[in-house]
C-alpha cells in the first residue's frame, strides 16, 4: 500500500501524463484552474503539493480523464453500492428498477449455486 507521500507523487505523475497528452503547458493548465502561476501545477505534478478533491475534479474535466485515472483505478469496476449512493438524481421509479435488477441477479446467483 502506498503511503501518503507516494500517493501524491503518483497523482502528480498522472496529472503530468494527462496534461502532456492534452498538449497543455503547466502555465496553460494553471490558467484554466485559476492559479496565479504555473508553480502550483509544477508542485502538484512533483507531489510536493497535495491535490484537493475540488482541484482533481477540475483537472479531470479539463484534461478529459475519468477521475479514477488519477488515482490508479481507471480500469476498475464501479462499486454498485457506491454508485447508487452517489447518484441522487434518480427518481423513485428508477431506483426501484435498479434494486429489482440487483435482486434478480442475486436470485440468479443463488439458484445457480455460484457466488
Amino acid at each position: 500500500m502506498m503511503n501518503e507521500e507516494n500517493k501524491y507523487q503518483f497523482i502528480g505523475k498522472k496529472i503530468r501524463e494527462a496534461r502532456e497528452a492534452s498538449g497543455l503547458s503547466q502555465r496553460e493548465l494553471a490558467d484554466k484552474l485559476g492559479f496565479e502561476s504555473s508553480t502550483a501545477v509544477s508542485y502538484m505534478e512533483s507531489g510536493e503539493r497535495k491535490v484537493s478533491v475540488v482541484d482533481l475534479e477540475k483537472i479531470s474535466q479539463l484534461l478529459d480523464k475519468d477521475i479514477r485515472f488519477f488515482i490508479g483505478q481507471e480500469g476498475e469496476q464501479l462499486n454498485v453500492r457506491v454508485a447508487l449512493r452517489a447518484e441522487t438524481g434518480l427518481d423513485k421509479k428508477d431506483q426501484d428498477a435498479i434494486l429489482h435488477i440487483i435482486e434478480m441477479a442475486k436470485k440468479h446467483t443463488k439458484d445457480n449455486g455460484t457466488k
